[in-house]
């Protein structure tokens, strides 16, 4: 995709997300609009990874941006989590944006997988000695997902990303999220855990 891109902000309280529309996963928070934005765009050649796992070319100009929605964060935005919809992501995919989402969704699955693969199981803690070790941190993904999915209309009750994909590819209309956002959340959520990880192998 060319030309500048298109991103969501999110601002809360005391925290702000921006995310990139077209790019699921790629979602960095900060204290305000600026410093989410800055973060975004320090984080793009760690998403280009991502991309070239989904066989999709990044964006040209990682640092070219377009705030093509502003939203009212809540107590979610604050806690550390993109947790608004956009008005844009209501809209109907196309066959074409649905396979090329889905693609970037399960790029970012496959990053995380990759990452736990090669970490071990011992992480580095954090500043205040806290944090999942590897397969705790793990299965804490593959447990949201499993509430995640509930907001798809989707009642599963062990992780089964087969039936998020076919969600994704086929929408319940009376889904919770809309299927853009859902993809956005569970990618950025897989690939927030996979970048810890690496951050935090000792």
């Amino acid at each position: 995709m060319s030309g500048a891109i298109r991103v969501y902000v999110e601002v809360g309280g005391k925290r702000a997300f921006a995310s990139a529309a077209d790019w699921p996963g790629w979602s960095r928070g900060g204290k305000d609009e600026k410093s989410a934005l800055e973060a975004l765009a320090a984080y793009a050649p760690r998403y280009a990874k991502v991309a070239k796992l989904a066989h999709v070319d990044p964006p040209k100009d990682a640092a070219s941006f377009t705030v093509i929605e502003r939203l009212n964060g809540n107590a979610s935005t604050d806690f550390g989590v993109p947790g608004m919809p956009a008005k844009n992501e209501s809209k109907t995919l196309t066959a074409a944006e649905t396979k090329r989402l889905v693609a970037l969704v399960e790029a970012c699955w496959k990053y995380l997988d990759q990452v736990k693969a090669r970490s071990p199981q011992e992480l580095r803690k954090g500043p205040r000695g806290g944090g999942r070790d590897r397969d705790k941190m793990y299965a804490h993904v593959l447990e949201a997902e499993v509430a995640y999915a509930k907001q798809l209309g989707v009642s599963i009750k062990e992780p089964d990303r087969d039936a998020l994909r076919a969600a994704f590819r086929e929408p319940n209309p009376d889904a919770r999220w809309p299927v853009a956002y859902a993809m956005r959340r569970i990618a950025w959520h897989s690939l927030d855990h996979a970048w810890e990880m690496e951050d935090r192998v000792t």
